[in-house]
């Protein structure tokens, strides 16, 4: 979290922290894995009473923020989700609710977003395009949309066809942002529409996810018709406002993945402190302190970096879009390594099942993938710079 909070953010912190210790305590998150599920409704609904999905929308919306950024706001819930593991489609969500509210015809969406901030609802952002065959590397390598679903005209509206890959939530949400390709050429191309989960041509397909409650699916569009009641913003516009969404999906992205460093942190050099070893605690031995040291400055550095980015989003910097590809390149890259030092350094228990390691080390991998991975955002840095 931010070096300095207002007295809200701290209660709200201090609230939502203590909420999922409660509702969504590790146990809580082994247990809706064996019975294959990803979060409890009530549960989730229990969280928008707390504020979670409304910090993006405005107030004549039904929303509202605590500081003078909703998404800093809502950064400091992230980092609470990466320190417990937590399930919930809170990126998913909150993109979708963010992008309704910011769209032209806002309005006409006003019930979809009161479900969304009600938590009576979530929703999930279907915009990738790319090889079902390779994984989710194939997401690293393209991240825009292709032209492998289009939008063509059919009468007062238009038919979509084709694959959205890797979307993120797809399998729990009853909406769907689709960002496709506008057929007609018109504006830069791109149009946005939400569409109910259960539209007739519309299947979601299950992938199967390495993390064990943040589910991710392939959503197949067969002839599915979309109205202009369907359409988010204006036709082949929308170029803009997926750019913005992908930062804002970015930002708490990175933050969930800093506050699951930060956990694992804490409780390996407890680990180290407790675990005595030839009659010293390991964690005394100067090979150790120097390997923890390493990772605490770099624990640092990605917060600072991922902060530093959300910062230049909510008040929308020039340069917000090269502060996140910068903080994603360097915490995708840093913290699956320090989370796979962690489990070297807790010895034999930290490869078993029991031990809560693997579910951070789940999180923190499927998130340095999606959305872009390590080598896409350093290309587009390099791209950037001119390289």
């Amino acid at each position: 979290m931010e070096l300095e909070l207002t007295p809200d953010q701290s209660l709200f912190v201090e609230t939502t922290r203590r909420y999922l210790e409660n509702r969504a305590p590790i146990a809580h998150v082994r247990m809706l894995h064996d019975k294959g599920g990803s979060f409890d409704p009530a549960y989730w609904r229990g969280g928008a009473e707390l504020g979670w999905t409304s910090l993006l929308v405005p107030e004549q919306l039904g929303g509202g923020s605590i500081g003078d950024h909703g998404l800093l706001d809502l950064v400091l819930v992230a980092e609470e989700f990466g320190r417990g593991v937590a399930p919930g489609p809170l990126l998913s969500t909150n993109v979708v609710a963010e992008a309704l509210c910011r769209a032209t015809n806002a309005q006409q969406h006003a019930a979809a977003i009161a479900q969304l901030v009600s938590g009576d609802a979530t929703a999930a952002w279907a915009f990738h395009e790319g090889s079902t065959a390779h994984g989710p590397v194939a997401v690293a390598d393209a991240i825009a949309v292709a032209d492998a679903v289009t939008a063509r005209a059919d009468g007062d509206g238009c038919v979509v066809d084709g694959t959205k890959t890797f979307v993120l939530d797809a399998t729990t949400a009853q909406h769907l942002l689709l960002t496709v390709r506008d057929g007609d050429g018109d504006g830069d191309g791109l149009s946005q529409f939400l569409v109910p989960a259960t539209r007739a041509g519309v299947t979601v397909v299950p992938r199967r996810s390495l993390d064990l409650v943040r589910p991710v699916g392939d959503v197949h569009l067969a002839a599915v018709r979309l109205t202009p009641a369907d359409l988010v913003g204006a036709p082949g516009q929308a170029g803009d406002e997926v750019a913005h969404q992908l930062l804002t999906a970015l930002v708490l992205q990175n933050a969930e993945t800093v506050g699951a460093m930060q956990r694992v942190l804490e409780f390996t050099l407890e680990y180290a402190r407790d675990r005595i070893a030839f009659g010293r605690s390991i964690g005394s031995y100067q090979a150790l302190k120097h390997r923890f040291a390493d990772m605490k400055m770099w624990t640092e550095a990605c917060l600072a970096t991922s902060q530093a980015s959300a910062r230049a989003v909510a008040t929308g910097a020039g340069d917000a879009a090269e502060m996140v590809t910068i903080a994603k390149s360097y915490i995708a890259d840093k913290v699956p390594s320090m989370v796979q030092d962690c489990v070297q350094l807790h010895g034999g228990i930290g490869v078993t099942w029991e031990h809560d390691l693997h579910l951070y080390l789940r999180r923190v991998t499927q998130n340095a993938f999606l959305f872009g991975g390590v080598q896409h955002h350093r290309e587009q840095l390099a791209a950037h710079s001119g390289m």
